[in-house]
């Protein structure tokens, strides 16, 4: 993915200077004063050598236009532009390469950055921003506004009037050339000074990086106000992407790289470049535009802005000279691919490379093929999914002997008379005729009323509120829809449950017994039964015909309160979470009882395996899809971890470290819906929440959001 094409060593150290590179050509200081340019189509040319300032070197770039080629290079003394084919020609005809000097004595210049038509340059001296006309001298304006040194400056693509700061002051500020006015400017957004900024222009976003590996992005509206849209550290991101290298490689056949050693180091974003014009001619399918580059100390990151997490990484271990970068410079290169230029941190070594990410959008198109809900196997023979009840056998009653007994046709004390004593009747039956039906309006319309066959394709999703029910102030912990969208469960803090019908009209079934909160509840797929589980904690499973519990699992099953619990495998398990451990259970459901011996529960309860999270953690939430078969349970640590238990192996299969800032307390998959049909992609997805953290959208193929 990326190749050496270059490697140089200078006569100074350049870790602290801003290098130039474009598609055709790369740029060096030579002696401090003078600038070589070697070409990277053909690395072996002898380079042209450009001379003119008379202090040292401290910042070069090239515009941003293919043609003409512009360089310009920044110093103490003069601000020069050089069209580099014209000096190419100079230099044949044996005359010296000259340029053109843009600005004069501007101070120590750390940072220059050409607009997208390349007139005007951006040059960052002190807490001053210069913009300046790069055919001749001339200041266009002078920007200040900045309580720190300034640390890049970048031209926005859609708006050839705006410019983006960034500065050691930790902010970075929104200006408007043509007012020289601030249109926005953002909070202290770190503990350390921010170094890049880059604009992804089709989403319309700004990010910008610091030096301890921390990472926004904003989103920027007409009026060029920044909201921000996620935060992503690349040091945790790094973690997650190790830790999923396995099951995101699989298939792939491809082993990524892994850091040197487990020393934790900082890492400073250096420099970002956007991915998004890259296009893979194989077929013909163009990056995503959300990816981009970060150059860090230890190595070259590609991240997915839209799910802030890290695609790949590529270290210095292989590069004795370059185990530490110091600068960067990235500029989109021939035949789909970018050119980076690197810059050694403790030796004088500069190193040319080629980068092609059309090689890894293939790979990580191929390893799409992960987890899935859907078995792909039939259960395994010592599968805790093949357990099953072993139903007593009824003895059989011995046939009596003898002839039928006298016994009493009824077993009432009194017998109606049959009425033959009475007066015979004189008038005959005669049947009614000509008596027209009552035809239900359910019979003939099957969408009447708030129940539809099918959810409208074409409808968007609802907004406005139905019904606005108060439930006498009390906490609603836990609700559910039965799957036929006809009745509500709802869980209650003060210990009960209420059953509505959907349209939220008329009194609720109340159905008591827990001594704690009803956490969870569920409906079975057949609807037949449901059950409530509470902190005290115990479970209970209920069914229409009676207000007592036909199962009741509790006492001292469980020593700590059940998080989650649900019917699992098209009823066949009732499974739960109590504590560190998740639970599964076979149970048959016997509402038949014995009038004298009514608190003996005929209903059968038997444990079929219990599976511990990794690290012990108590799982707070779990789901499982029960409308169809699979092996998949989902599970959330107060590690803040998301653990996918294979059932089938009785095993964690995959663990997601951190998905949230806290630990998650709600996750929800998509488990279908008779009233709709959806494409087999979109039952893989699944939901968390976690308190201030949002909610997060995840592809469990890939555990990436």
């Amino acid at each position: 993915m990326m190749t050496e094409k270059l490697r140089l060593t200078c006569d100074r150290l350049l870790s602290q200077q801003q290098l130039a590179c474009c598609h055709s050509y790369c740029g060096i200081p030579l002696h401090g004063k003078d600038v070589l340019i070697y070409s990277n189509v053909d690395v072996r040319r002898k380079p042209l050598l450009l001379t003119g300032h008379h202090g040292d070197i401290s910042a070069m770039a090239f515009g941003k236009r293919s043609t003409p080629v512009i360089l310009c290079s920044a110093s103490a003394d003069y601000i020069i532009a050089w069209d580099i084919e014209l000096c190419k020609r100079r230099t044949q005809e044996g005359k010296v390469a000259a340029g053109v000097v843009i600005g004069t004595l501007l101070g120590e210049v750390v940072h220059l950055s050409f607009c997208f038509s390349d007139e005007r340059v951006a040059a960052c001296a002190g807490a001053n921003i210069y913009v300046l006309n790069s055919k001749r001298q001339e200041m266009i304006s002078t920007l200040t506004g900045h309580l720190g040194p300034l640390t890049s400056a970048e031209f926005c693509p859609w708006n050839k009037d705006i410019l983006v700061t960034t500065s050691e002051d930790r902010t970075f500020k929104v200006w408007d050339l043509k007012t020289e006015a601030v249109l926005y400017q953002s909070f202290v957004l770190s503990a350390s000074p921010l170094l890049s900024v880059l604009f992804l222009e089709e989403d319309r976003q700004l990010v910008t990086g610091s030096t301890d590996g921390q990472v926004w992005c904003f989103s920027v509206s007409d009026d060029s106000k920044c909201h921000l849209v996620t935060k992503m550290d690349l040091t945790k991101m790094e973690k997650r992407h190790q830790t999923h290298q396995e099951i995101v490689s699989h298939g792939a056949g491809v082993a990524e790289q892994s850091p040197v050693d487990e020393v934790e180091t900082s890492k400073p974003v250096l420099k970002m470049a956007s991915c998004s014009h890259f296009t893979d001619t194989n077929t013909e399918q163009t990056i995503d535009s959300s990816w981009f580059c970060i150059g860090s100390s230890d190595g070259l990151y590609v991240v997915d802005v839209a799910t802030s997490e890290l695609l790949t990484a590529r270290y210095f271990k292989d590069c004795p000279d370059l185990s530490m970068a110091g600068s960067w410079s990235f500029s989109p290169g021939l035949d789909n691919s970018m050119m980076v230029l690197v810059s050694s941190l403790f030796t004088p070594c500069v190193v040319l490379l080629e980068l092609h990410l059309c090689e890894l959008g293939r790979i990580l198109a191929c390893r799409q093929e992960g987890l899935s809900v859907f078995p792909s196997s039939p259960p395994l023979l010592e599968s805790p999914l093949n357990a099953d009840l072993k139903k007593k056998k009824e003895p059989l009653q011995p046939k009596k002997k003898g002839g039928i007994k006298e016994q009493p046709l009824v077993f009432h004390s009194k017998v109606k008379s049959s009425g033959y004593t009475g007066a015979p009747r004189r008038t005959m039956f005669s049947p009614k005729t000509g008596v027209q039906k009552n035809t239900s309006c359910k019979k003939t319309n099957k969408n009447i009323g708030i129940h539809l066959r099918d959810y409208p394709a074409d409808s968007a999703p609802p907004t406005i509120p139905y019904v606005d029910l108060r439930v006498d102030h009390k906490q609603i912990s836990s609700l559910q829809y039965s799957g036929d969208g006809k009745q509500i469960l709802c869980g209650l803090g003060n210990s009960s449950v209420l059953m509505y019908k959907s349209c939220l009209t008329g009194s609720p079934t109340v159905y008591v017994g827990h001594d704690k909160p009803v956490r969870s509840v569920s409906w079975s797929l057949s609807r037949q039964w449901w059950l409530s589980a509470s902190e005290e904690p115990s479970l209970r499973i209920w069914t229409h015909s009676r207000s007592e519990p036909a199962i009741v699992m509790g006492d001292s099953k469980f020593s700590k309160p059940i998080r989650g619990a649900q019917f699992y495998y098209l009823d066949k398990f009732v499974l739960l979470a109590s504590g560190p451990s998740l639970y599964l259970y076979l149970y048959n459901v016997d509402i038949t009882r014995d009038d004298i011996k009514r608190y003996q529960q005929r209903s059968v309860v038997k444990m079929a395996g219990c599976f511990s999270a990794t690290s012990a953690t108590d799982i707070t939430a779990l789901s499982a899809v029960n409308d169809f078969l699979s092996y998949i349970v989902l599970v959330c640590g107060s590690d803040r971890s998301v653990q996918v238990f294979d059932l089938n192996e009785g095993k964690v299969a995959s663990e997601l470290p951190d998905a949230h800032g806290r630990a998650v307390h709600c996750i929800t998959q998509n488990k279908g819906s008779v009233f709709t049909t959806q494409a087999p992609d979109s039952y893989n997805l699944f939901l968390t929440s976690a308190v201030t953290d949002g909610v997060k959208i995840w592809d469990l193929r890939t555990l990436r959001w």
